[in-house]
Protein backbone atom coordinates (compact mmCIF):
# COMPACT_ATOMS: atom_id res chain seq x y z
CA UNK A 1 0.00 0.00 0.00
CA UNK A 2 1.36 3.41 -1.00
CA UNK A 3 0.25 6.63 0.62
CA UNK A 4 0.89 10.12 -0.67
CA UNK A 5 0.92 12.89 1.93
CA UNK A 6 0.61 16.42 0.61
CA UNK A 7 1.42 19.65 2.40
CA UNK A 8 1.43 23.32 1.57
CA UNK A 9 -1.11 25.20 -0.46
CA UNK A 10 -3.41 27.81 1.01
CA UNK A 11 -4.57 31.30 0.13
CA UNK A 12 -2.46 33.92 -1.61
CA UNK A 13 -3.01 37.11 -3.54
CA UNK A 14 -2.45 37.24 -7.27
CA UNK A 15 1.24 37.61 -8.05
CA UNK A 16 2.26 35.76 -4.94
CA UNK A 17 3.94 32.40 -4.41
CA UNK A 18 3.11 29.09 -2.81
CA UNK A 19 4.78 25.72 -2.52
CA UNK A 20 3.13 22.32 -2.34
CA UNK A 21 4.99 19.20 -1.34
CA UNK A 22 4.27 15.49 -1.43
CA UNK A 23 5.93 12.43 0.07
CA UNK A 24 5.17 8.86 -0.89
CA UNK A 25 5.44 6.17 1.76
CA UNK A 26 4.81 2.47 1.90
CA UNK A 27 6.60 -0.70 0.96
CA UNK A 28 7.22 -2.79 -2.08
CA UNK A 29 6.93 -0.03 -4.64
CA UNK A 30 9.27 1.62 -7.09
CA UNK A 31 8.35 5.04 -8.35
CA UNK A 32 9.30 6.05 -11.88
CA UNK A 33 7.74 9.51 -11.89
CA UNK A 34 5.85 11.94 -9.68
CA UNK A 35 3.87 15.03 -10.42
CA UNK A 36 0.88 17.25 -9.84
CA UNK A 37 -2.56 17.53 -11.34
CA UNK A 38 -5.18 20.12 -10.48
CA UNK A 39 -8.93 20.39 -10.68
CA UNK A 40 -10.86 23.62 -10.56
CA UNK A 41 -14.59 23.69 -9.78
CA UNK A 42 -16.60 22.57 -12.79
CA UNK A 43 -13.51 21.64 -14.77
CA UNK A 44 -11.70 18.44 -15.60
CA UNK A 45 -8.56 17.40 -13.77
CA UNK A 46 -5.52 18.55 -15.71
CA UNK A 47 -1.80 17.90 -15.65
CA UNK A 48 0.27 20.67 -14.07
CA UNK A 49 3.79 19.28 -13.99
CA UNK A 50 5.63 15.96 -13.94
CA UNK A 51 9.16 14.79 -13.21
CA UNK A 52 10.76 11.41 -13.81
CA UNK A 53 13.39 9.78 -11.62
CA UNK A 54 15.91 10.79 -14.28
CA UNK A 55 14.95 14.41 -13.86
CA UNK A 56 12.99 14.92 -17.06
CA UNK A 57 10.19 17.42 -16.57
CA UNK A 58 6.96 18.29 -18.31
CA UNK A 59 4.77 21.33 -17.68
CA UNK A 60 1.37 22.47 -18.79
CA UNK A 61 1.66 25.44 -21.12
CA UNK A 62 -0.35 27.55 -18.71
CA UNK A 63 2.27 27.25 -15.95
CA UNK A 64 5.53 27.25 -17.92
CA UNK A 65 7.91 29.89 -16.64
CA UNK A 66 5.95 30.30 -13.40
CA UNK A 67 5.97 26.87 -11.75
CA UNK A 68 8.96 24.67 -11.00
CA UNK A 69 8.82 20.99 -10.08
CA UNK A 70 11.61 19.28 -8.18
CA UNK A 71 12.01 15.69 -7.07
CA UNK A 72 13.94 13.90 -4.36
CA UNK A 73 14.33 10.28 -5.39
CA UNK A 74 15.84 9.19 -2.09
CA UNK A 75 12.80 10.45 -0.19
CA UNK A 76 10.17 9.66 -2.84
CA UNK A 77 9.19 13.29 -2.62
CA UNK A 78 8.20 16.05 -5.01
CA UNK A 79 7.66 19.77 -4.59
CA UNK A 80 5.97 22.31 -6.81
CA UNK A 81 7.07 25.91 -6.43
CA UNK A 82 4.39 28.21 -7.80
CA UNK A 83 5.28 31.82 -8.53
CA UNK A 84 3.39 34.68 -10.15
CA UNK A 85 0.14 32.98 -9.23
CA UNK A 86 -3.05 33.96 -11.03
CA UNK A 87 -6.69 33.58 -9.97
CA UNK A 88 -7.08 30.93 -12.67
CA UNK A 89 -4.54 28.78 -10.81
CA UNK A 90 -7.15 28.29 -8.08
CA UNK A 91 -7.85 24.58 -7.78
CA UNK A 92 -7.35 21.47 -5.71
CA UNK A 93 -3.85 20.21 -6.43
CA UNK A 94 -3.32 16.45 -6.41
CA UNK A 95 -0.01 14.68 -6.06
CA UNK A 96 0.46 11.61 -8.23
CA UNK A 97 3.11 8.90 -8.20
CA UNK A 98 3.60 6.40 -11.00
CA UNK A 99 5.16 2.96 -10.63
CA UNK A 100 5.58 0.32 -13.35
CA UNK A 101 2.37 -1.34 -12.18
CA UNK A 102 0.15 1.32 -10.65
CA UNK A 103 -0.67 4.99 -10.21
CA UNK A 104 -1.20 6.52 -6.80
CA UNK A 105 -3.04 9.71 -5.90
CA UNK A 106 -2.96 12.02 -2.93
CA UNK A 107 -6.03 13.46 -1.25
CA UNK A 108 -5.49 16.91 -2.70
CA UNK A 109 -4.62 20.30 -1.25
CA UNK A 110 -6.46 23.53 -1.94
CA UNK A 111 -4.72 26.45 -3.60
CA UNK A 112 -6.71 29.66 -3.77
CA UNK A 113 -5.47 32.79 -5.52
CA UNK A 114 -7.42 35.97 -4.86
CA UNK A 115 -7.54 38.83 -7.32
Amino acid sequence: QVQLVESGGGLVQAGGSLRVSCVASGSGFSISAMGWYRQAPGKQRELVAFITIRGSTNYADSVKGRFTIAGDNAKNAVTLQMNSLKPEDTAVYYCVAVSPFDTYWGQGTQVTVSS
